[in-house]
């Protein structure tokens, strides 16, 4: 996409944009949270992941190909999943514990905790170097330190950054919160914001403290 921001009629902003591939939007409130949906398409059609309903990115969704399914990543993360699975007519995956069928994707175990609660999971597509995450990375201004494009959510830059994550060699990771990473050395950035996480704790509680962070 060109820098150029595009936004639907109901205020999405639309991000992640991998022609023929992939789409995101974020949806316009709360606007701190930067709560960002996706559309992938697999071998046998397009898979949602924890999205927020919008009607015209529903449409550019279909655009993409047919729905298969609705896929919820994180625990906390129902946002309009059954709703959507509902309207659609196509089933809804609510932390799979193994790829629903037709199999498109690999499912990664992210975090799963008692206190807090957590539990998280991943969607990893090898094929096309497509990983999908819910909250364990983010790419909102509040996740990151200076430098990172997305980093560990705060929580888990705190106690026990995703390590799950690391090794994998992804160009393009979509995040649930802000926009994603697309590079050749995406999954390296990732492995290194993981691995710094404690050590990059200063730079990223300094960042939430400047003005604009909380609108770029």
């Amino acid at each position: 996409m060109s820098g150029q921001i595009v936004r639907s009629a109901d205020g999405c902003r639309l991000v992640d944009v991998i022609p023929g591939r992939s789409l995101g939007w974020i949806a316009p409130t709360p606007a701190f949270m930067q709560r960002t949906s996706h559309a992938v398409l697999g071998a046998h059609g397009v898979w949602l992941f924890d999205p927020v309903f919008s009607e015209e990115m529903m449409q550019r969704a279909q655009s993409l190909g047919p729905i298969v399914g609705v896929v919820q990543l994180l625990d906390r993360h129902p946002r309009d999943c059954a709703r959507i699975a509902d309207q659609l007519g196509v089933p809804l995956h609510v932390l799979p514990d193994y790829p629903p069928e037709p199999g498109d994707f690999e499912i990664l175990e992210v975090t799963r905790r008692r206190l807090p609660r957590w539990r998280e999971i991943a969607a990893w597509f090898p094929d096309s170097g497509i990983l999908c995450v819910a909250e364990a990375l983010g790419g909102a201004p509040y996740f990151r330190a200076r430098g990172e494009v997305v980093g560990p959510h705060p929580v888990l830059r705190l106690f026990g950054p995703p390590r799950r994550l690391s090794g994998l060699t992804p160009t393009h990771v979509l995040c649930g919160h802000g926009p994603g990473l697309h590079a050749g050395d995406a999954g390296g950035q990732i492995d290194v914001a993981i691995t710094h996480a404690r050590r990059h704790i200063p730079s990223w509680f300094g960042q939430l403290f400047r003005p604009s962070r909380a609108t770029d």
